[in-house]
């Protein structure tokens, strides 16, 4: 494998001219974050009115060009795309001969590690996966957040002191992700985050639903203590009537779900079997009175 740009195998890579393939909410944030570390981004590209926007605000003087030329004119290139979209414009440029030999190359997909490169790879590319754990807004604010962020980080075992020493560059904690494990690493992601915000949402508008004026304000200090509790102690951190074993509250709760909101019904059965499932293995939930619990959870699921 070629080697990398002249000191990016150290601790600290040498200051590199940076482009961004994708200006969405993700590779303009990175490339503003390397800035302040002293790297030099050139060019970017992206085609929509927000894409546009958001490279103004945080590149302002990087022109906006084709991917062909992004990559013509930066040692350093963020493949910022949609996962969906990554592996047909790797291959498309490799297949038009953009990639040049010694370039370094990194994407910032969950999804996947560095095979996903593979094209540019064989063309002499340096590979580099490098997933901010973080969710972004497309605004300068994101910059800042990048401080303390977990990086799931996926490289050839040449290129790892490199790809750790941008990950710190731009604030952030390298965490080492080997290449098959990237599927599981980021459903992982998405079962934490993703379904985290479908489920505050949805307490939400129950709660307006009962009434409440500042859903937010109730569930703020709950929500907040419930993941730090989590966080810390995992399982035995469970409570509430389920972890209890309380099934007249929770034969309760499904009956006014059914009236006042249906759509929530399937997702409150759910968690409440996976809950008790994890309850019962952990010892917090009494035998007992889990066979009572299930038993109006398998009534739920019929009805």
């Amino acid at each position: 494998m070629n080697q990398p740009p002249s000191g990016a195998a150290g601790d600290r890579p040498a200051r590199l001219t940076v482009g961004v393939v994708g200006a969405g909410r993700v590779g303009p944030a990175l490339a503003a974050a390397l800035a302040l570390a002293g790297h030099r981004p050139v060019a970017a590209s992206g085609v929509s009115d927000a894409s546009r926007r958001r490279a103004e605000a945080l590149l302002p003087g990087v022109p906006l060009v084709e991917p062909a030329e992004v990559l013509a004119r930066a040692d350093l290139v963020l493949l910022t795309v949609p996962d969906d979209v990554l592996p047909g414009l790797t291959a498309g440029l490799a297949e038009t001969g953009a990639v040049r030999p010694g370039q370094l190359l990194a994407h910032a997909s969950g999804r996947y590690g560095t095979a996903v490169l593979g094209p540019a790879t064989r063309a002499g590319a340096l590979p580099l996966a490098l997933h901010p754990v973080m969710t972004f807004t497309g605004t300068p604010v994101d910059v800042q957040r990048l401080a303390g962020c977990s990086f799931g980080v996926t490289a050839p075992e040449e290129l790892r002191l490199a790809a750790e020493a941008l990950v710190i560059e731009m604030g952030g904690e390298p965490e080492w992700i080997a290449e098959e494990a990237r599927p599981l690493y980021h459903a992982a992601l998405a079962l934490g985050a993703n379904h985290l915000v479908t489920l505050v949402a949805q307490a939400m508008e129950l709660l307006r639903t009962a009434g409440v004026g500042a859903p937010d304000r109730m569930l703020g200090p709950l929500l907040g203590a419930a993941l730090d509790n989590a966080l810390r102690s995992g399982d035995a951190a469970l409570t509430g009537p389920v972890a209890r074993g309380d099934a007249g509250t929770v034969a309760a709760h499904i009956t006014e779900l059914r009236r006042h909101a249906p759509q929530a019904v399937a997702g409150y059965l759910a968690m409440a079997r996976t809950t008790a499932d994890r309850a019962l293995a952990g010892g917090l939930l009494r035998p007992e009175l889990a066979e009572d619990l299930l038993e109006v959870l398998c009534d739920g699921d019929a009805r």
